[in-house]
């Protein structure tokens, strides 16, 4: 896991083929430890370009998961396959409420990290699930 605390992480789900995912505890450190997963994975991918954006908006949805929801954050990455040049990222919650883009003030500290997906990713959005939701996220991968 490239020198991370194990509390950190609350399990490997799977980093074989064309798909990673992790699920990290409700807690600080798990900002921290995406971002640490997803730059490692795709290094090993060979999708450094991205690297950068894909580690900002991790953290960015794992933030807005801590603020909101209280239970684990699974963060999964999908590799583009056959000729697709799209990285898929997703970051899901137990919390059921979708959350939406909104307009923050220019003294809020918070409020700015849908719009920053939205600014910086080809396509985003957020679908329900069984036990809460998942926030998603394309970015284009230079060929």
């Amino acid at each position: 896991m490239g020198g991370l605390p194990a509390w950190e992480v609350i399990g490997v789900i799977d980093t074989e083929g064309d798909c990673a995912e992790w699920s990290f505890p409700a807690e600080p450190g798990a900002v921290r430890g995406a971002r640490t997963v997803v730059r490692g994975q795709l290094r090993s991918w060979g999708l450094d370009a991205v690297g950068d954006i894909a580690e900002l908006l991790v953290s960015e949805l794992v933030t807005n998961s801590l603020r909101h929801a209280a239970g684990p954050i699974g963060v999964r990455l999908v590799r583009p396959s056959d000729g697709a040049a799209t990285l898929l990222v997703e970051v899901s919650d137990p919390l059921p409420d979708l959350p939406h883009e909104r307009a923050a003030r220019l003294d809020e500290e918070g409020g700015r990290g849908l719009q920053l997906v939205a600014r910086s990713s080809s396509r985003w959005g957020t679908r329900p699930a069984d036990a809460g939701k998942t926030v998603w996220f394309e970015l284009s991968v230079p060929g």
